[in-house]
């Protein structure tokens, strides 16, 4: 099965405008350089990120934890055949003109190589209808 779609955009997500959200306890980061008042890790994996994120001075003016209150989702093929829903780890500003997309995993399963796809498409489409940001995506793989 082949996407033989158009792309467009029909909506954007403004993290300044999500809504706040009861969250687990929960190991934590206090980011600096996010609107969001605690990044919250799924795994350490991803703390570490958020640390390296932190510290990159003048490389990375913003980032966010992609929670699903931010609703920032990519429709996909699963390895059983089913569309499911991929929620991208992390949303990062380099600059004005340039984005990233970050995936990060502790463990590979069969719908990593899928996710991944989907995400450099959705790269490709994005970046085929508007040309105000550069997006592209980065795969963490512990």
């Amino acid at each position: 099965m082949q996407d033989r779609g158009d792309a467009e955009i029909r909506d954007t997500i403004k993290l300044r405008n999500v809504r706040p959200f009861v969250a687990k306890d929960q190991e934590y980061l206090v980011p600096k350089k996010s609107v969001l008042n605690r990044i919250i890790g799924d795994s350490h994996l991803e703390l570490l990120l958020a640390s390296f994120l932190e510290n990159c001075d003048d490389e990375i003016v913003s980032y966010a934890k992609n929670y699903f209150a931010v609703q920032f989702k990519l429709d996909y093929v699963n390895a059983d055949g089913n569309i499911s829903n991929y929620y991208p780890d992390f949303i990062v500003k380099k600059n004005r003109s340039e984005s990233f997309i970050i995936e990060t995993k502790g463990l590979e399963d069969l719908d990593v190589p899928l996710k991944m796809m989907r995400l450099r498409h959705w790269c490709d489409d994005i970046n085929s209808v508007q040309s105000d940001v550069t997006y592209d995506f980065i795969f963490v793989d512990e």
